[in-house]
C-alpha cells in the first residue's frame, strides 16, 4: 500500500516514549508530520531526529505536531529520546502495519543484499488530515527545513 497526495492519511494508535498512547486522528485540527525511519541511534537516523529537534519551535510557530515512526520497541524509544533530548514523539511500530499502511515497509538492497527495511520517508498531514507532501528517500541534510518549507505554504 502506499499513501498518496490529496488522499486521507490512514487512521492508526499505536504505542509512544514513555508508555503513552497515540492516535493519528486526535491530532486533527492541526498540521502533523509524520517521519519514518530505520532504527533509533544510528546515525543518519539521529542525524535526522536531531534535525527535527533543533527546528521544533519553528514547528510549533506553526502549530504542527512532529511524530517519529520506526520498529523500534517503546524501550529503545525512550533510550534514543533521553540521550538526544528529542522533544516529540516517538511512535513503535514493532509490527510493522503502520508501515505496511503507509507503504514505507520495502525492499532495499545493501552491496547486492537484498533485504526488507523501513524507507526512509515523510508525510506532511493537514489540519484536515489529508496528505498535503510526501517525500520518499529523504536524504536527511537539509530536510527538517523542507518539511518546514512545505508547511507554511500549507
Amino acid at each position: 500500500m502506499s499513501v498518496e497526495e490529496g488522499k486521507k492519511a490512514p487512521d492508526f494508535t499505536a504505542a509512544t516514549d514513555g508508555g503513552k498512547k497515540l492516535k493519528l486522528s486526535e491530532l486533527r485540527g492541526k498540521p502533523v508530520v509524520l517521519y519514518f525511519y530505520p532504527k533509533d541511534d544510528t546515525p543518519g537516523c539521529t542525524a535526522e531526529a536531531c534535525g527535527f529537534r533543533d527546528s521544533l519551535p519553528d514547528f510549533g510557530k506553526l502549530k504542527a505536531q512532529v511524530i517519529g515512526i520506526s520498529k523500534d520497541s517503546v524501550d529503545r524509544h525512550d533510550k534514543f529520546k533521553k540521550k538526544y533530548e528529542l522533544n516529540f514523539p516517538l511512535v513503535s511500530d514493532e509490527d510493522g502495519k503502520i508501515c505496511e499502511k503507509y507503504g514505507t515497509w520495502v525492499e532495499k538492497s545493501l552491496y547486492g543484499r537484498k533485504y526488507m527495511g523501513i524507507e526512509r520517508a515523510t508525510f506532511l498531514i493537514d489540519k484536515t488530515g489529508t496528505v498535503a507532501k510526501v517525500w520518499h528517500k529523504v536524504k536527511v541534510p537539509g530536510h527538517a527545513d523542507e518539511v518546514l518549507k512545505a508547511l507554511k505554504a500549507l
